[in-house]
């Protein structure tokens, strides 16, 4: 289940997501993020949805990809969906057995918030995998640069997130190895009460924690052998270039905006 995170990961692919501009994608997807938060009623939500769908399908990433990516997260979202139905006011009752009563309301917001949660998981999901990690760390890092005004060092906080997303799955993967190494020691992750199933995950840390920072002095040493010194002075390789269809998208994204306003009122 571990492997199938697909956060941090990049999937190659001829779609018209992949050619867009890294910085494109990341405004647009901050931009999508409040827009989400606006819907509030169930034309805005089902818009949301549409158009959450067309963006999974111009990416041109298998829908099944992407459902092994989500998954883990659906537990997530089933148990926020029940505790605002059980502990949303508001409206007629739709059931009540004992202490538990169900309202109209409680249904409402927790669809919503699943709706929201599903979705914003999946629109930033697409901004990695369909950006390589050089270019998402190059246009982080060119959306930080006015922030240099005030001393924010905006190349090393742009590499410092890459490299952060990038090494999810990795962990992920490591996590993944030591629970099974364990298991094969007899170590049960799956039976028995949720308290020892917490309890038999604790002996992951120690080993996942010095495998981080194991990976970490790697990661250090080896950029300090290729002579890595921040980014004052350095030049790219790779020249990011802001075309039309970058501009169309974010017009676009202000559109949406514009019409999950206009359904809030109806």
């Amino acid at each position: 289940m571990l492997q199938n995170v697909i956060i941090g990961q990049y999937v190659a692919a001829p779609s018209f997501l992949h050619r867009l501009d890294s910085r494109s994608k990341l405004i647009s997807a901050f931009l999508l993020v409040f827009i989400i938060f606006l819907a509030n009623n169930w034309y805005a939500n089902g818009l949301v949805i549409l158009f959450t769908l067309f963006t999974v399908l111009i990416s041109k990433i298998p829908i099944s990809f992407i459902y092994k990516g989500i998954r883990p997260i659906l537990w997530l979202v089933l148990f926020t969906f029940i505790l605002h139905l059980f502990m949303t006011r508001g409206g007629e009752i739709v059931f009540n057995f004992g202490f538990l009563t169900v309202y109209e309301e409680g249904i409402r917001q927790g669809l919503f918030i699943a709706v929201r949660l599903l979705t914003i998981i999946m629109l930033t999901s697409l901004v990695t995998l369909t950006t390589k990690p050089i270019d998402l760390t190059d246009g982080l890092e060119s959306l930080f640069n006015p922030l240099k005004k005030i001393g924010l060092p905006a190349h090393e906080l742009a590499l410092m997130m890459s490299i952060a997303l990038r090494f999810i799955p990795t962990f992920m993967q490591e996590t993944e190895k030591i629970m099974k190494a364990q298991m094969a020691r007899g170590v049960d992750f799956t039976t028995g009460p949720i308290a020892k199933r917490i309890k038999a995950l604790l002996p992951l840390l120690i080993p996942l924690f010095i495998s981080a920072f194991k990976r970490a002095e790697d990661l250090a040493l080896a950029m300090e052998a290729r002579g890595y010194r921040g980014g004052e002075g350095r030049t790219k390789y790779r020249l990011l270039v802001w075309k039309w269809q970058d501009t169309s998208v974010i017009f676009l994204c202000m559109v949406f905006g514009l019409m999950i306003f206009v359904l809030r009122y109806i």
